[in-house]
């Protein structure tokens, strides 16, 4: 086994690293492989810097700047592997540049430290994968809210405790999901506001004697501020993860919620909804089967995406200030949580595109009691006060003497009910999108 750790000494017993690289590197080098081209991104902008302040000469950075790009072009089709005997794809990049460029190559660390070098990464990676999220809800969220234009005066049945309640419509239940998005991606746009900050230039923690220039790297890398406490930039490796994992579990939670409501109401004891056969799955015994495996899963991803905040805490709320090798975990944990929820996103804005909604839901005997609050304010309108109306109502129900079911208030019901204010929905939730762009 070739020494080729960048922090390893002449005298390195080859048979120990060996050892102690099984357990430490573990499987991080297949999350590495997502975090390349963002390295190279971070060392473009590093090297440029290096040589506006004098530490690279024109001809080098220009050779390192094109090497670099000819790299991105493997990363970004994640093509850009980690040799065998190389550690991570941070020492990678540095070989590769090394070994086509000499000393050209072995300037490029100059006044970084690996832990502000992995930490840009992190946070250029979780800022791409933010906006990622955030595209694929608008497309949910304007599915959405096509179905709730276009059924909004179909009624349902709105229930609490899980008993019938007062009547609702498909165009309110479909742009409740569109508004709770809306509000989601306030919190996602908050995540993103504290991940793209950038770190490039606190080294290890405690700055640099070189005379690094960290406006330039934040301009050069599009970030909006820089962690200006050496520090605390390091402080932010955990807390960059988590409070996207935070924010990933508050959009994780309405998918589930969703998917809750859509396995339920597309049951046969509700049979609100439906969808064509070759989107759900057969019983291997029952053969008249249509069960909604993909909203089960919806809601089991969704469940456990909910876990990541939780999960990070418990592995970085007990450590001290400063870079531990714990960190290296947390890749593992919101990496594949990232492409979950994505995923979850995606499959999700396409079953919509299939769904069924059933008309004369309500014409089902069980809905009788459903238009006892309208009655209630027809009694009110004509002068009875609401408790009377209330008790006279109530009574009728009690002794079975209620049998209300006005058609021409179920219409005027059905008018009221379809104004969904869409518009100011929309208007909502363009706002907040522009924060992701």
């Amino acid at each position: 086994m070739e020494n080729k750790k960048l922090w390893a000494k002449d005298s390195a017993n080859l048979k120990y690293l060996e050892i102690i690289e099984k357990f430490t590197v573990g499987n991080d080098k297949d999350f590495d492989v997502l975090l390349a081209q963002y390295d190279i991104l971070g060392t473009k902008a590093h090297c440029k810097m290096l040589k506006k302040i004098g530490f690279l000469t024109e001809k080098e950075n220009d050779s390192i700047q094109k090497e670099l790009d000819e790299m991105n072009v493997l990363a970004k089709q994640n093509q850009l592997l980690i040799n065998s005997g190389v550690e991570d794809i941070h020492s990678q990049i540095e070989f590769n540049l090394t070994e086509k460029l000499g000393d050209a190559g072995k300037k490029i660390h100059t006044g970084r430290s690996r832990n502000d070098q992995v930490l840009l990464a992190i946070k250029l990676f979780l800022t791409a994968e933010i906006k990622s999220i955030a595209k694929l809800s608008k497309s949910l969220f304007e599915r959405l809210m096509m179905l709730s234009e276009t059924h909004k005066s179909v009624l349902m049945p709105g229930y609490t405790h899980f008993q019938i309640g007062m009547p609702s419509s498909f165009g309110l239940w479909f742009s409740a999901f569109a508004e709770s998005l809306s509000e989601d991606l306030e919190v996602l746009a908050a995540a993103l506001s504290v991940v793209q900050k950038n770190p490039l230039g606190s080294g290890a923690g405690f700055g640099s004697s070189f005379p690094l220039d960290r406006d330039f790297t934040t301009k050069e890398l599009n970030l909006e501020k820089m962690n200006v406490n050496s520090v605390y930039a390091q402080m932010t490796r955990g807390k960059s993860e988590k409070i996207t994992a935070m924010a990933m579990s508050t959009l994780a939670s309405t998918l589930g919620k969703l998917a809750y409501d859509i396995c339920m109401f597309s049951n046969q004891n509700y049979g609100f909804i439906g969808f064509p056969t070759e989107l759900t799955t057969g019983s291997s015994i029952m053969p008249h089967k249509k069960n909604p495996d993909v909203f089960e899963l919806i809601r089991a991803k969704s469940a456990r995406i909910q876990s990541l905040p939780n999960e990070l805490t418990l592995l970085t709320n007990n450590l001290p200030s400063g870079y531990h090798r714990d960190f290296q975990l947390t890749k593992e944990i919101i990496f594949p949580g990232i492409q979950e929820l994505k995923d979850c996103l995606e499959i999700f804005e396409f079953m919509l595109q299939h769904i069924e909604v059933k008309n004369d839901i309500l014409k089902d005997e069980k809905y009788d009691y459903l238009f006892s609050v309208e009655k209630i304010n027809e009694l009110v309108m004509n002068g009875a006060s609401f408790r009377e109306a209330y008790r006279e109502v109530g009574n009728a129900i009690e002794n079975g003497t209620y049998h209300y079911r006005n058609d021409d208030l179920k219409h005027t019901h059905k008018g009221s009910i379809g104004n969904l204010c869409l518009e100011e929905i929309t208007l909502n939730f363009e706002e907040v999108f522009r924060k992701f762009n």
